[in-house]
């Protein structure tokens, strides 16, 4: 079974393990996808020809390195990571450790059949159109596709540089939950990077399904039998039938529109160059991609900003769908007989998720009736990650991941809104903008004799009204330094959103508030301000 394209001794790794006892990731055994960047090893993305030495490594990997992890190798792929099935390599065809007469899938093929066979703890993949997710089902693993950007992807060789993700693969959610968190965050040199959204962490409580009749349509029997034998009610869930046709339009659009002109950008000049170093589907595929125009790609782009919105009506219904990872199961033999059919198949269920930004969480099942590893994906909006992970290891059975302090968020309404004398405050602990939104009409405004000039806000029975605040949001250690810097009398309590959510936001105490002057009929302290 070809797994690796680099790898390094058993003493070596054993040398560096032993290194990293003290550390967070103590030794974590780590397989990196061979279009990931790792310092010292080449990178070739599945071409010799294209191998280059990267000199550093990429952000994602270096994270982990200095956390304890310990790189074993570079592992085997689709070449370019262009393909769902693991057979688009001059290394050979990888075929899953669970089921050896099928393809481990693609195009993160090395690195779930390394996890899956015990060589790794844990594995890095990329993620553009399912190549975290189909390869996990084959294998029987845990594949996680975080939300798109929250981890970084410079130092990857891209695919569709636009829709490119890190995805991680390990034997349950926890751990890969825990890499994933490790490696996480924005990254200042990468233009695609994003900073994580502070959501709100509802447990999943209602999943959408697909009908029946619809998954028997695109899957194979064994698959749609196994699909529908699911007891969700045993995850603590609830199913709701739903309508993913939002869904399904984005992800037609990642191979059967423009978008694909991505990976010609990407490497189509190498490709023209190298016809004879290039696997023939693969070459293929990004040939044909040159010859997409601008106007395609962005009749395709504003279609695809409709779709996202429409999609997205979904999570007012269910806070989370789950559907089949793959809708068959082939064999190296099927894929060689049809390479183009089979790989388009394959990417039902997964295409549609990073266009429509939304993350992904796929896990082991059991098995199909035919003795097949069988697999589900949960799917979730963009940054429902940490739920989305929960939800998926009760679907699985596997222990909940621990799910980390997350970001603080605090409403504020006077002197630390952008722009106004205190926001440094919040900035200077490295605090993002989250929102402009107003407050729950219960609240009335009050300017306090302070220097610099602040604002009082207080909740009322009646009399009140709709206040503007921006919703902020950092790290728990920041958040604590910022508290501390608050006067009386001022404080910390919570206040209602005007969306009826509630958050951490300034609050006066009452003495204060007696002979100030209301402003409430200003509507906010900018308000005020201009007059």
């Amino acid at each position: 079974m070809t797994v690796w394209i680099t790898r390094r001794t058993d003493s070596e790794v054993d040398a560096d393990v032993a290194a990293a006892a003290d550390l967070p990731l103590a030794g974590l055994r780590l397989g990196v996808k061979d279009n990931i960047d790792v310092a010292g090893m080449p990178t070739t993305a599945g071409c010799p020809a294209y191998a280059y030495d990267p000199g550093t490594s990429a952000p994602v990997v270096a994270r982990l390195v200095d956390q304890g992890a310990v790189v074993v190798g570079k592992t085997a792929l689709d070449q370019f990571a262009t393909g769902l099935v693991g057979t688009r390599s001059p290394h050979g065809v990888v075929v899953s450790p669970a089921a050896p007469g099928h393809v481990a899938g693609g195009s993160s093929s090395g690195s779930a059949a390394a996890v899956a066979s015990g060589e790794v703890d844990a594995a890095l993949g990329t993620d553009t159109a399912g190549s975290g997710r189909v390869p996990a089902a084959f294998c029987g693993v845990v594949g996680l596709k975080p939300t798109r950007g929250w981890l970084p992807t410079r130092g990857v060789v891209p695919a569709c540089a636009s829709l490119d993700c890190v995805s991680v693969f390990a034997r349950d959610v926890a751990l890969a939950a825990r890499v994933v968190e490790a490696a996480a965050g924005p990254d200042p040199a990468d233009g695609r990077s994003r900073r994580r959204t502070p959501s709100a962490e509802r447990p999943v409580r209602r999943v959408g399904v697909l009908d029946p009749a619809f998954v028997a349509r695109w899957c194979d029997p064994h698959v749609a039998d196994a699909y529908a034998a699911l007891d969700l009610a045993a995850a603590g869930l609830e199913a709701i039938t739903v309508d993913l046709a939002p869904y399904f339009e984005a992800g037609d659009l990642l191979y059967g529109g423009a978008l694909v002109a991505e990976r010609h950008a990407a490497v189509g000049a190498f490709v023209e160059a190298h016809p004879g170093a290039v696997d023939p589907v693969v070459g293929g595929i990004i040939r044909g991609a040159g010859h997409l125009t601008a106007s395609q790609l962005a009749a395709d782009l504003d279609r695809l900003a409709h779709l996202r919105v429409e999609a997205d009506r979904i999570w007012r219904a269910v806070d989370a769908v789950v559907v089949p990872t793959a809708p068959s199961h082939p064999t190296p033999d099927e894929v060689a007989a049809d390479p183009i059919g089979v790989n388009a198949a394959l990417g039902r269920f997964t295409n549609g998720c990073n266009p429509v930004d939304w993350c992904a969480a796929a896990v082991p099942v059991g098995h199909r009736a035919d003795g097949l590893p069988h697999g589900v994906t949960v799917l979730g909006p963009a940054w429902s990650d940490r739920r989305i992970w929960t939800a998926a290891a009760a679907i699985a059975g596997h222990a909940p991941p621990d799910p980390g302090p997350g970001p603080v968020v605090v409403a504020v309404a006077g002197a630390h809104l952008e722009g106004q004398p205190l926001n440094h405050q919040l900035t200077g602990r490295g605090a993002w903008l989250v929102s402009r939104t107003a407050t729950a009409p219960a609240y009335r405004m009050v300017a306090l004799p302070t220097t610099p000039p602040k604002p009082g806000v207080v909740r009322v029975d009646e009399g009140g009204a709709p206040l503007e605040v921006e919703v902020w949001a950092l790290d728990p250690a920041g958040f604590g330094a910022f508290v501390d810097e608050i006067p009386a009398p001022l404080a910390i309590g919570t206040i209602e959103l005007a969306d009826g959510t509630w958050v951490n936001g300034f609050v006066c105490e009452a003495h204060a508030v007696a002979g100030a002057e209301d402003i409430t009929a200003h509507g906010g302290w900018r308000a005020w301000l201009a007059t």
